[in-house]
């Protein structure tokens, strides 16, 4: 079992990588297929030995090879957040090995619509629509019974945070709501608690901005994907057996 979290771990670094290309690149519409990873500053290719999750951060000690402008340090950080929480994924669904896989799946989409989100304001479709195809990819052939909750799931969701939308359009958009639903099919049930988690944590820091800032925190935005792929872990890591402890 060690050596199989611990293998997770490292795929998850890999996909960590690939995120942060896909995040960089999607908004753009740049093609992730194919093309060598640039420098954003100076526009030079970087070298393989460079592009090592986490090793050439540290290396480089957070300074492009190239032309020695800073690394922003979510780089690392998103590759060994994906590493761990692909290791905890793989230890929890250790008997669901089709449900492990689209977990996995399900992190490497959060991390990358999170980091649009946060850079751009943008939770992009294609990531979305890639997401649900893979998701329901693994599910169909393994877990057809499943289906069904799946489905009720994304439009019940979906549809919760689409009449959010229309009653206050400025604080929701509707990426978000799109996010929420594929939530859904990929959690089922457990987008209950996810969704739930992710309120309270956007509740919180709003409340904190009106309190150090007063009225002007009414004037700041705040991407909600963020907050929503947060609780799409914790419904991801823990979801069912909050319901479970909930309706016991």
């Amino acid at each position: 079992m060690a050596a199989v979290a611990a293998f997770a771990f490292l795929l998850g670094l890999v996909a960590g990588s690939f995120v942060t290309a896909v995040a960089h690149r999607v908004p753009r519409g740049i093609s992730i297929a194919g093309a060598r990873s640039k420098c954003p500053d100076c526009g030079a290719t970087i070298a393989a030995y460079d592009n090592v999750p986490v090793a050439s951060w540290v290396l480089l000690r957070g300074r492009a090879r190239c032309c020695g402008e800073p690394i922003s340090p979510r780089y690392p950080l998103t590759e060994l957040t994906l590493g761990l929480l692909f290791a905890a994924t793989v230890l929890i669904y250790w008997d669901e090995p089709a449900e492990a896989a689209i977990g996995l799946v399900f992190l490497t989409m959060l991390a990358a619509v999170t980091l649009t989100d946060l850079e751009q304001r943008t939770i992009p479709n294609k990531i979305l629509l890639a997401g649900a195809i893979l998701c329901l990819a693994i599910a169909v052939p393994t877990d057809p019974s499943g289906l069904p909750e799946r489905a009720i799931a994304a439009a019940a969701a979906g549809g919760l945070l689409f009449a959010t939308a229309l009653v206050y359009p400025q604080g929701m958009g509707l990426g978000d709501v799109k996010l929420t639903a594929t939530m859904g099919l990929f959690l089922g049930r457990a987008v209950a608690p996810a969704l739930l988690f992710a309120l309270l944590a956007g509740s919180v820091v709003g409340l904190a901005l009106i309190a150090r800032h007063g009225s002007e925190a009414r004037k700041m935005t705040i991407p909600f994907g963020p907050f929503l792929a947060l609780g799409g872990v914790v419904g991801l890591l823990a979801g069912d057996r909050i319901l479970d402890a909930y309706l016991g």
